[in-house]
């Protein structure tokens, strides 16, 4: 029985004292796939496109609705999920938005025409979008400071990761069974997941103490995270605020947009919506991109997947942010992402080059982009992490559109060009994380008491 006369915890302080627990590797464990299963179904329409295109007897430019379609749905489920969640927590949204794309991309693949296509893959965006950020926060929660940036980012490659298997998978797939049966994987899948959600994810144990959970609770899941820590009557959050903030002020949106931390949110939106724009630009074009030099298909469709799945180097970079300025490190990352993405263009027609190129490129791309969902999350305290990591998310999105009509609509210009165009986002993120930096605003340290001392 849980004594009020039992000091506080400080949780933030016992986890990040405290070595990594089961639970808290389910956790990682679970939301890594849900964002690998994210990525999967984010890409998988651009893969399944020239066939498509093949089968339905339509022009390049008519896909870009299409291409679109998810993203906007993405967008708009990022910014409704985040204020819920922070509202009713992260294990329910997740559940149902991952129970929600399930559906709606099993749906796809049975659409008959363009427009039916267009409206499943928009439901299929809205469980994608309210799904990642929820997922990443949830993480974010249950990791210790000392490892969050490169345990974030380690989760997070699985969304380029699911995006390069997409590609593989594609290129085996189509040619067996049809273009349709991506999209049949990529709604069976989420549904599994679902069940596993619904059975073994937690839910945020600082949302629980942010909202005045009960104690018993608290300390249920406290327990799995620290066995045999002490009892409490009362559990808090330690968090320091930027700008004099109080620390039991606004959540959600108020707190993204007030004086403390308006400017880093804008600056975070800026980034994320360039990043995705150069992300779907080059994920959802490659391969018709390289169709039209003469490579076959399958060739296409295997280097364009060599972009994504460059992600996987998050994981160097997240454990460079544990260690170094955050900031500087993703603005510099996003510097060189400028010139390897122009370079893709200068290296198309020459396969030995064009592969390494496409890697390089994806490598430093989805290291910085990836980078960003952990930047957010130590950005934002608690009662504003879910609403400030969506609104990034969310709002990014819109980059991702921008993306897909932006390939489309230099069909005229020669690939150098095109590439070379694409590659200016990269340069306007790399400027929008720095005014980050020079405007300040983050949170400092909050010193980690020992355990034992929490414990008792």
């Amino acid at each position: 029985m849980i004594r009020d006369a039992s000091p506080a915890i400080d949780v933030p302080a016992l986890i990040d004292a405290s070595p990594v627990s089961g639970l808290q590797r389910l956790t990682f464990g679970l939301c890594f796939l849900i964002v690998l299963l994210d990525g999967f179904d984010t890409a998988a329409i651009g893969y399944v496109a020239p066939s498509l295109m093949a089968e339905w007897g339509v022009p390049r430019g008519a896909l870009a609705p299409v291409l679109s379609a998810a993203l906007i749905g993405l967008a708009l489920g990022a910014l409704s999920a985040g204020p819920v969640a922070d509202r009713y927590g992260r294990k329910a949204v997740l559940v149902a938005a991952v129970a929600e794309l399930g559906v709606a991309c099993l749906a796809s693949a049975f659409a008959a025409d363009i427009t039916w296509l267009c409206i499943l893959r928009f439901l299929t965006g809205l469980g994608l979008g309210a799904a990642m950020p929820n997922a990443v926060t949830l993480t974010s929660e249950y990791v210790p400071a000392r490892r969050r940036a490169l345990l974030i980012n380690l989760m997070f490659s699985g969304f380029p990761l699911g995006a390069a298997f997409g590609g593989f998978l594609a290129a085996w797939m189509i040619p067996a069974f049809g273009w349709r049966s991506v999209l049949i994987l990529g709604g069976v899948a989420p549904l599994l997941l679902a069940l596993l959600l619904g059975t073994l994810l937690p839910e945020s144990i600082r949302h629980l103490v942010a909202h005045g959970a009960p104690a018993e609770r608290v300390a249920a899941i406290l327990r799995r995270v620290v066995p045999g820590v002490a009892a409490a009557g009362r559990y808090t959050l330690g968090e320091a605020t930027p700008g004099g903030a109080a620390p039991d002020g606004p959540g959600g949106l108020r707190l993204v947009l007030s004086p403390a931390y308006g400017l880093g949110s804008v600056m975070l939106w800026i980034t994320y919506f360039c990043g995705l724009t150069i992300f779907y630009a080059l994920v959802n074009w490659m391969p018709i991109l390289f169709r039209e030099t003469g490579l076959d298909p399958r060739s296409a469709a295997l280097i364009a997947a060599l972009f994504p799945l460059g992600g996987v180097g998050a994981v160097l970079l997240g454990a460079l942010m544990d260690r170094l300025d955050a900031d500087i490190v993703v603005a510099t990352t996003f510097a060189l992402t400028a010139v390897a993405v122009a370079l893709i263009g200068q290296a198309v027609g020459h396969l030995a080059l064009l592969i390494p190129a496409v890697l390089v490129a994806g490598t430093l791309m989805n290291m910085a982009q990836s980078s960003l969902p952990a930047l957010a999350a130590a950005f934002y305290p608690t009662r504003g992490r879910a609403t400030g990591v969506a609104w990034m998310l969310g709002l990014g999105r819109f980059g991702g559109i921008a993306g897909s009509f932006l390939v489309g609509g230099l069909s005229d210009w020669s690939l150098s060009a095109t590439f070379a165009v694409v590659a200016i986002p990269a340069v306007l993120a790399t400027l929008a994380i720095v005014v980050k930096r020079l405007a300040g605003g983050r949170p400092s340290p909050v010193p980690t008491a020992p355990a034992e001392a929490l414990g008792h």
